[in-house]
C-alpha cells in the first residue's frame, strides 16, 4: 500500500447521523473497489458486551474491519466518562499511531468522531481535528525520514448536520471552527432526510447546498432500519463520493 485516504467524520451536534453516514461511505466506497477500515477514537454509552456504532457499520456496510480506542460506559463526553469510571484515555499519539497503521493497509480509513467536532477526545482539550493534525504532522515526519518509501496519506473531513430548523448556524459554526483549525474543504451531508421534508428542512437544503463545500448528498431518515443488502446497494446513490485521488 502506497496511498491511503484518511476521512474524519465529525458533526454539528449528536445524533446527528455520523454513524450511518459512516457505514454509507464505507459500503459506497466499497462498492467503488476500495479497501476500507473505519476506527472511532472513544465510544461512550454502552457497555463492554454491548453492540455500539462500530458494529452497526460493519453490520450495514459489510466492513469487517472495524476499530474502537476505547469504550466507556456512560453516555457523556468521552473525558467526563472516563472521569466517572476512574480511567485513562488513550492519548492523541495512540489514536494517530492505530489510525496510521490501518492506512498502511487500506486504501481508506475512516474515522468517526464523538459527538460535534469540539468534543475533546483526550482529556487534554484535543478534538478530532487535532487528531488529524497530528496524523498530518507524523506523515510529514515518515516522508523525512523514509522519503519516496514512505505512505502517502490524503486527509478529508465530512460534516454531518441535520435538517431541521437550526441547522444553518450550527453547521455554520462548525465550518468555521474548522477553518480556524487549517481544514479548508470539508464536505458535507445532512444525516437524515425526511421522507416528507417541511418548508424550513428544503430551503435549508437549499441553503446548506449554496455554502460553497462539497455537498455529497441525503441520507434517508430511518436508513438503519433497511436490510444490509438494500443499505449497500443505495448507497452510493445517496452519496456523490469526492475525488479523494
Amino acid at each position: 500500500m502506497s496511498e491511503s485516504t484518511i476521512s474524519y467524520v465529525t458533526g454539528t451536534d449528536t445524533d446527528v447521523g455520523k454513524t450511518i453516514t459512516t457505514a454509507a461511505l464505507a459500503a459506497a466506497l466499497t462498492a467503488d473497489g476500495d479497501t476500507v477500515a473505519v476506527y472511532k477514537p472513544t465510544q461512550t454509552g454502552v457497555s463492554c458486551d454491548d453492540p455500539a456504532d462500530m458494529a452497526e457499520v460493519a453490520r450495514l456496510s459489510g466492513v469487517k474491519n472495524v476499530h474502537e480506542g476505547i469504550r466507556l460506559r456512560y453516555p457523556m463526553a468521552p473525558d467526563a466518562a472516563a472521569l466517572r469510571e476512574n480511567r485513562d484515555l488513550p492519548s492523541l499519539a495512540d489514536h494517530a499511531a492505530r489510525i496510521l497503521e490501518l492506512a498502511a493497509s487500506h486504501d481508506h480509513v475512516l474515522v468517526e468522531g464523538a459527538g460535534g467536532l469540539l468534543v475533546t477526545l483526550d482529556g487534554q482539550g484535543n478534538t478530532i481535528a487535532e487528531l488529524a493534525a497530528l496524523v498530518d504532522q507524523r506523515v510529514v515526519e515518515r516522508a523525512a525520514a523514509q522519503g519516496s518509501d514512505a505512505l502517502t496519506i490524503r486527509t478529508a473531513f465530512v460534516v454531518v448536520c441535520r435538517s431541521a430548523l437550526g441547522t444553518l448556524n450550527h453547521t455554520g459554526l462548525t465550518l468555521e471552527a474548522l477553518h480556524h483549525r487549517g481544514v479548508a474543504a470539508p464536505a458535507l451531508v445532512i444525516g437524515a432526510w425526511p421522507a416528507a421534508p417541511s418548508y424550513v428542512e428544503v430551503s435549508n437544503l437549499d441553503s446548506l447546498q449554496g455554502l460553497g463545500v462539497n455537498f455529497l448528498g441525503t441520507l434517508p431518515a430511518g436508513a438503519a432500519q433497511l436490510a444490509p443488502e438494500t443499505f449497500r446497494a443505495q448507497a452510493s446513490e445517496w452519496l456523490k463520493l469526492p475525488n479523494w485521488s
